[in-house]
């Protein structure tokens, strides 16, 4: 199969697919090195880089998957009507905020920051698909370890983890004072 082909046939299987697909596999199913499946992704995306085009192909850390172009939302949401729209409660945000910057993390660790129980608000997120299990902690117990998912970068628009905001430190310890003060204020009841 030549280069064209293999081109052809990787954007095949990443429409058809309508989700992120891993390199390693794209490189499987054209019968190719990673490196080579890699260069030929790249070569595609800058393909569709081009104001002729209303969809892209984007990197996910290691998957690819097409997407719309921003610029097209407008025109989606005419179609879909009432585009899809995460509701998450200010407990859920929290709890996803500690996920995504200390994974992979315990639900007991993540409480410990929160100092309240996120039973609910992990179940949420993993309905949601922005969290999932990553495996299990070797401690006592073998306590599961949760972490973001593609669909968490997707929803936020980052394309990897390294692209969140990172939190100066004075930032971070304002956030302690705070904690510090509503669990006395609590405490004091």
């Amino acid at each position: 199969m030549s280069d064209i082909n293999k081109k052809a046939a990787l954007e095949a299987v990443l429409f058809a697919m309508g989700e992120s697909v891993d390199l390693k596999k794209l490189a499987e199913t054209i019968e190719e090195e990673p490196k080579k499946t890699e260069e030929l992704l790249d070569e595609l995306m800058k393909e569709f880089e081009s104001d002729d085009h209303g969809i892209e192909l984007i990197r996910l850390e290691d998957s690819y998957q097409f997407v719309t172009k921003p610029d097209y939302f407008d025109t989606l949401v005419k179609i879909a009507k009432t585009p899809k729209r995460l509701n998450l409660s200010d407990s859920a945000i929290e709890t996803l905020s500690i996920i995504a910057y200390k994974q992979p993390v315990t639900r007991l660790e993540i409480e410990a920051i929160r100092g309240v129980n996120c039973d609910h608000a992990i179940n949420r997120l993993i309905e949601f698909d922005l969290v999932e299990e990553v495996g299990r902690k070797d401690a006592p117990g073998k306590p599961m370890l949760f972490g973001t998912t593609e669909q968490f970068l997707r929803s936020f628009g980052v394309k990897s983890l390294k692209d969140l905001p990172m939190l100066d430190s004075l930032k971070v310890e304002e956030f302690k004072h705070e904690a510090e003060e509503e669990v006395n204020t609590t405490l004091k009841i």
